[in-house]
């Protein structure tokens, strides 16, 4: 019999309540088979798929729909969406990239996520991964909602930047109540987070807290 998730770990709940970025490579698959089988849930289905192809999404997506049939649990609706998928991801892949920002200092931090984050009536927490030239490879959103250290765990904030190869990452989060002071909390975290980036080799070079037209930098403030 499939495992049943709790509806908050289930990754449809998960990517309207995280975003897409905050899934993985199964959870996304999952989410496109949308059911799984008699045999099987849908994470179930997306790991079978997954190990078909070594892991690889690229392997997976360069495979024809005659052989995603071949696996238990999909059918031609199924593997219809996930061909579809590849192929808008391909196209998406060859459209030209805009302009990749660069973070040289936090007012660069507050100008590229300040004008989504400042006006938020709850808290985002958002990770910027980097290259070697600091420029953003990627925005992901971590969490939503109040901050803690028990939502904000290390493995959900590193992943993504290790999937980046990034160089080192930038916290971001916003303070709905206007004031960007950082709280305990918040320095908890940072600490949790600074020591987790030491043991990968992966420096948090900032955590840069906006709030209205405020922010507060970790860095500037000598608190990392």
């Amino acid at each position: 019999m499939p495992l049943l998730l709790a509806d908050h770990d289930r990754p449809r709940e998960r990517l309207w309540r995280l975003g897409p970025s905050a899934l993985n490579a199964r959870e996304l698959l999952a989410v496109l088979l949308g059911t799984g089988s008699g045999e099987h849930d849908a994470l179930a289905t997306a790991e079978i798929l997954l190990a078909s192809a070594d892991g690889s999404l690229r392997r997976l997506a360069a495979r024809p729909g005659p052989e995603l049939l071949k696996t238990s649990g999909v059918g031609e609706a199924k593997a219809a969406r996930l061909l579809a998928a590849f192929e808008l991801a391909a196209r998406l892949g060859r459209e030209g990239r805009p302009a990749t920002p660069r973070i040289r200092e936090p007012g660069d931090v507050a100008r590229l996520i300040g004008d989504r984050l400042r006006d938020l009536p709850v808290e985002e927490f958002h990770l910027l991964a980097l290259d070697t030239r600091s420029r953003v490879l990627r925005d992901v959103l971590v969490t939503r909602g109040l901050l803690d250290s028990s939502l904000v765990h290390p493995r959900e904030v590193f992943r993504a930047a290790i999937a980046e190869a990034a160089a080192g990452i930038i916290l971001v989060h916003n303070h709905p109540s206007g004031d960007p002071t950082p709280s305990a909390e918040d320095r908890a975290v940072t600490r949790q987070l600074v020591a987790a980036g030491q043991l990968l080799d992966l420096p948090v070079y900032d955590h840069v807290i906006i709030a209205g037209d405020r922010f507060t930098s970790f860095a500037t403030a000598g608190l990392l």
